[in-house]
């Protein structure tokens, strides 16, 4: 076999790789999956060995050929990766759906839980074999046979349009840019960003500066530039991305897309017996019922809604008393934050900027977790990556285990998708004595680095490192040798975001910043003035956050627990009732949020952008166990490490959240932490 996708071992050959090589891997992987499913699905009498572990088997084996072709796509996008891309998408969507649908398999399964062997079965076994029954269940098992071959057609469509949305997106965001060339207009802009802007326009043979959609671009002008009719063009063409608005009115729309995809969501929630595709989400997640969601959201915003208000209050006066501006627009809230923010806590983000180095913040990064769980994180040297500015990092516990690698790929680019985000290749698997140990990646678009400094990050920036660190710790650390309930797999929706949102905690500690700080040119820590100010700073503005995460969190919802078909308007109609119901700030009638809302259109949050808060007041909460002990109590890390990060998904996240902190989670961390408790 020369196809480097079907013969590799620990890591993916990136420089091998060829979009050519992805279609015809996946076809080779799907026929020889077919054939042993059959024979597994004719099992007389399927036990653990003969049955479960082959089937873990298949599914390690199609995702060694998936996961490095999914992830290419995401990170070095190219017509020709693509293409093949898409290619590979109705396959793998039918073969899932057959999957789903295989009667032999199903009975093999419910063998499983109703023979006599079932007592001896770990937690995670049984929770693999329960999670694999719900599966049936959700792809439409028990259907008749002309119901199961539509609910295969309306999966293969919708895997479709969720990689169109994706796609206009990102085409969206790369097609428009902005060259100034009136240095007067850039005033208030931070160097960095300028210059950054000056490297743009020469990779481009342009005069001047170059800014673009890209968030790092974005952000510098919209959080930071005096000129207001250069802050509304460039929010007027980020906030009609992909749409029938905006400078680039309905090239890249995704107005169908979305149609399409709720359309399709509905009709197959309804197919396998569900009233609303929100209902069918919430059968693997933690939270019982529709009702008890929208209750949770609800009882926030009525919490939250009238300190918002006040806040907008706040920002509304200082804006007319500094500039007389007497009406705040959607592209004034960023810019007048973060001058209010200076001008009551005498700190900004530029000024920390140069405390935060990107090489000194990851290996930072890494000494914390060092000091939490014992860990130690090594760069493989020579590692075979996508890009020149990727690691690799071997993961070892404090015995000097192995425990996993990870890939870090930090800086944005062209043909990569905009965000942060973790993702896995490989997950932990025993073959006889020989453990497979898992592999994550680390995605960022934090600004690259220029020849004269190192890329200088936010707090926020640092903030995401930890967060989604928190998620491949969460894979690298598992001790579960079946991959379907290992790491992050099987782990209820609503509750994978509790390790990453706890991480964050630590990086506004005084030891974490010591860590992870230090000036680009000198070398010192962030001074404690200087933190005693950011540390002010941390609830600044949080009521305005949070309801804007409730605004996504209730639109979300709405949308997919509607009944009806969605007609053209539908999306606009639910997102501007929401608002009215939720905002204290009303956008311009001709923004579309929606049509960039990959989270949920295309990212794997559909009727599920609550867990976010969700799982926020579960990291509160545990959070709170080491405020209680000490921030960096080791015997607490343990616990943490060993009820939540190592078992992953092979028990229900309730039961492993009352194992670490011996009770349910109560909402007062949540508030605290937040700064809502008064």
């Amino acid at each position: 076999m020369t196809n480097p996708l079907l013969k590799w071992d620990a890591f993916p050959p990136f420089s091998e790789i060829k979009p050519a090589d992805m279609e015809p891997a996946v076809d080779a992987v799907l026929a020889e999956n077919r054939a042993q499913l059959a024979h597994l699905a004719a099992l007389p009498h399927p036990d653990w060995q003969s049955f479960v572990e082959p089937l873990e088997t298949l599914g390690d084996r199609l995702h060694r050929v998936w996961a490095p072709t999914a992830h290419l796509n995401s990170t070095m996008s190219s017509p020709e990766i693509r293409a093949a891309y898409n290619a590979c998408l109705p396959k793998l969507s039918d073969y899932g759906t057959e999957l789903g649908q295989n009667d032999g398999l199903q009975r093999g399964y419910r063998l499983l839980k109703e023979s006599s062997a079932w007592s001896g079965y770990s937690p995670a076994q049984q929770k693999l074999i329960d999670d694999a029954l719900l599966d049936f269940r959700l792809a439409g098992v028990d259907l008749p046979p002309q119901q199961k071959a539509h609910f295969r057609e309306l999966m293969q469509a919708l895997s479709k349009q969720e990689a169109k949305f994706e796609e206009n997106l990102l085409d969206a965001t790369q097609g428009w840019v902005k060259q100034i060339e009136e240095e007067a207009r850039l005033a208030g802009i931070p160097e960095g960003d300028l210059e950054q802007a000056r490297q743009e326009a020469t990779k481009r043979s342009l005069k001047g500066w170059v800014f673009s959609l890209d968030y790092p671009s974005y952000s510098g002008v919209i959080t930071y530039a005096d000129d207001r009719g250069l802050r509304e063009e460039f929010y007027t063409a980020y906030a009609t991305r992909a749409s029938d608005q905006g400078p680039t009115p309905a090239r890249w729309d995704n107005s169908g897309p979305m149609q399409e995809i709720l359309k399709l969501r509905q009709e197959s929630a309804r197919l396998t017996g569900f009233e609303s595709y929100a209902a069918y989400s919430l059968a693997d997640k933690m939270a019982g019922s529709p009702q008890e969601v929208l209750a949770f959201l609800e009882g926030l915003v009525r919490r939250v809604k009238p300190l918002a208000q006040h806040e907008l209050l706040e920002l509304a006066e200082f804006a007319l008393e500094r500039d007389g501006v007497k009406e705040l627009q959607a592209w004034d809230l960023a810019y007048y934050g973060e001058k209010l923010k200076e001008a009551r806590y005498h700190v900004s983000d530029e000024m920390l900027r140069p405390y935060f180095p990107a090489p000194t913040v990851t290996t930072g990064l890494f000494q914390t977790m060092q000091k939490l769980y014992g860990l130690s994180f090594s760069e493989v040297q020579g590692a075979d990556v996508w890009n020149p500015d990727v690691k690799l990092f071997a993961v070892h516990d404090e015995s000097g285990a192995l425990r996993g690698h990870l890939y870090t790929d930090l800086y944005t680019r062209s043909g990569k998708r905009g965000g942060a985000w973790m993702d896995e290749t490989l997950g932990r698997r025993r073959f006889g004595t020989r453990l497979q140990t898992p592999v994550a990646f680390l995605n960022c678009n934090f600004p690259p680095p220029l020849p004269t400094r190192p890329s200088l990050l936010t707090h926020d920036d640092v903030v995401t490192l930890f967060h989604e660190l928190g998620h491949c710790l969460h894979h690298l650390l598992t001790r579960v040798d079946y991959p379907s309930v290992g790491g992050i797999n099987g782990v209820a929706w609503d509750a994978v975001e509790l390790p990453s949102q706890f991480h964050e905690n630590f990086a506004w500690t005084r030891i974490g910043l010591d860590l992870v700080s230090g000036h680009y040119e000198s070398g010192a820590k962030l001074p404690d003035a200087l933190y005693q100010k950011m540390l002010g700073t941390r609830h600044f503005h949080t009521a305005l956050f949070l309801l804007r995460q409730l605004e996504f969190a209730l639109f979300d919802f709405r949308l997919h627990m509607a009944s009806a078909a969605p007609d053209a308007g539908f999306v606009q109609r639910t997102l501007e009732a929401t608002r009215r119901e939720v905002s204290v700030v009303q956008p311009p009638a001709w923004n579309r949020f929606a049509h960039g809302f990959s989270h949920i259109f295309a990212g794997g949050y559909a009727a599920g952008y609550y867990s976010y808060l969700w799982a926020e007041v579960l990291a509160a909460d545990a959070y709170g166990a080491f405020e209680e002990a000490g921030v960096f109590d080791r015997a607490t890390g343990k616990r943490f490490m060993s009820a939540i990060l190592e078992q992953g998904g092979s028990r229900k996240a309730m039961e492993l959240f009352v194992e670490f902190r011996g009770r349910e989670p109560t909402l007062d961390a949540f508030l605290r932490l937040n700064g809502l408790a008064a």
